[in-house]
């Protein structure tokens, strides 16, 4: 059993679509959680460079003005491995934490425009442990945001437990969260844009059912975080100072509220975090153990990646993985009906 240890959950801005200097930011930030003893260390969703908050507030007949942030976006944007993971990497392993921080990703391996919704995990020795892709963007952001072509739902065995993440609305996606349940999670990191009320119930919801803990983290941005040339401030309504409040949040594994909620501030929520309650909790509710009900209900996650482009040879061959995968679970339907 994994022994208690610190988490942070970094409330803070971007240097707004600035990757260099927002990458600077972040590795500050992780350097001052880790002084404060933190070895599991959370940034928010989107962090490098910034949200794309405009998709909220910009109508569609603004083309010319979203293409333009779009293309800044993008020219800001990571690629992953890259450069930038390498700084990242380099301040998880001075820090001697785990980090998670969300970022947009740019895929090289196709056209180099299309961008993911991505959040990266760096264990304690500055190894990039896990990249996953948001499943599906929400509203707004699909004017930004590609789907992911892959699940990439896995759970990280680690020195301080069993780690594992969902960006923001994901955590609203049920099989989603399921197979992180399957896994055995014990950690569980929700970067966020969202800020509401109801986002503050569902990170509860989300640790008592999944009988972990939780750590939401969103950004806090100001008005005056965005440089004024930007047209779409004068999107949103009058007198929003700021545009995102942040609204953070650690949760334990009964639903209940550690640290936090952090509001229209930047700053760092700290939490002892014992692995041990999310395993001893279980005793009343497993949602993918003893109350699951594996008799009555199966569940299977297709985590083949697709590609852009698939030579004729290549998609038979992906026809005939399909086919097996499916023979495989029948069989294990038939197995669990014995």
């Amino acid at each position: 059993m994994a022994r208690a240890f610190r988490a942070a959950a970094v409330q803070a801005a971007p240097v707004f679509l600035d990757r260099d200097a927002t990458i600077e930011k972040a590795c500050d930030l992780i350097a001052d959680a880790a002084r404060e003893g933190a070895r599991l260390i959370v940034l928010p969703e989107a962090f490098v460079p910034a949200y794309p908050a405009w998709v909220w507030v910009l109508p569609l007949t603004r083309r010319a003005e979203i293409a333009q942030l779009y293309a800044e976006l993008v020219s800001q944007s990571i690629a992953v491995p890259g450069p930038e993971t390498e700084r990242l990497a380099a301040a998880a392993r001075a820090a001697r934490a785990f980090v998670t921080i969300g970022v947009n990703e740019r895929n090289d391996q196709a056209s180099r425009t299309t961008l993911f919704n991505t959040l990266l995990m760096f264990d304690d020795e500055g190894r990039l442990r896990r990249r996953h892709r948001k499943l599906m963007a929400t509203g707004g952001e699909r004017m930004v945001w590609a789907a992911s072509q892959e699940a990439d739902l896995v759970v990280e065995d680690t020195p301080l437990g069993r780690l594992s993440g969902l960006i923001c609305w994901e955590n609203y996606m049920p099989l989603a969260r399921y197979a992180l349940y399957a896994q055995g999670a014990e950690v569980h990191v929700a970067p966020t844009w969202d800020r509401s009320e109801q986002w503050l119930a569902t990170l509860r919801h989300v640790a008592r059912e999944g009988r972990a803990w939780v750590i939401g983290c969103c950004q806090a941005l100001h008005r005056s975080g965005v440089p004024a040339r930007y047209a779409f401030l004068n999107a949103f309504p009058p007198g929003t100072e700021w545009i995102n409040p942040g609204n953070s949040a650690i949760v334990d594994p009964e639903g209940l509220v550690v640290a936090g909620p952090l509001e229209a501030r930047e700053g760092i929520l700290h939490a002892e975090i014992e692995p041990g309650r999310a395993q001893g909790s279980r005793w009343i509710f497993d949602a993918a153990g003893h109350y699951s009900r594996s008799d009555l209900f199966t569940f299977a996650v297709n985590d083949g990646a697709q590609a852009s482009v698939a030579a004729p040879r290549a998609k038979a061959k992906m026809r005939r993985r399909a086919k097996s995968a499916a023979r495989s679970r029948a069989r294990a339907r038939r197995g669990t009906r014995r």
